[in-house]
């Protein structure tokens, strides 16, 4: 079975988490990108103004990906990982669904928060990558150990 861990990150927590989870899934790794890059003024979630407030607000934006060449076709399972933005996964997460077939492939969501669950955006992910079974979405500290994201890979009885 080939994995793969899929990750977006505008801070650096989720990257850390993803790596993490790279190492312990025996995972290859893929870095979302958007075409054009998050600057700190653009994720001030309390201006209404800011760039990921404004995509959040809504539900068909599609940011244009830097790189449309992650080897999903290959992969079996994608761990897919994303900050959690209002409540759901960043509007860039959904262009990268759109960009690729996941039919007959697991989605296993991960995610860094200060609290926040994943709210809708469970459902949101089922629905963009049709065809391929969705897990339910874990968060994690962006400090979680390779032992703590091995368990949590074992649970999943991913075999």
């Amino acid at each position: 079975m080939k994995k793969l861990v899929a990750y977006f990150s505008a801070s650096g927590s989720t990257a850390r988490l993803a790596n993490t989870l790279s190492a312990a899934a025996d995972a290859a790794i893929f870095e979302i990108r958007p075409a054009v890059p998050y600057e700190r003024r653009d994720l001030n979630w309390m201006d209404k103004k800011a760039r990921s407030t404004v995509e959040m607000q809504d539900p068909g934006c599609r940011p244009a990906l830097a790189d449309a060449a992650a080897p999903v076709a290959e992969a079996d399972v994608i761990f897919l990982g994303f900050p959690i933005w209002w409540y759901r996964e960043p509007s860039i997460i959904d262009s990268f669904l759109d960009a690729y077939d996941f039919s007959g492939k697991t989605i296993v969501p991960f995610f860094t928060s200060g609290g926040s669950g994943l709210g809708e955006g469970q459902g949101r992910i089922e629905t963009l990558a049709g065809g391929a079974k969705v897990l339910a979405g874990k968060r994690f500290s962006a400090r979680a150990s390779e032992s703590e994201l091995k368990d949590w890979i074992s649970g999943l009885h991913l075999a």
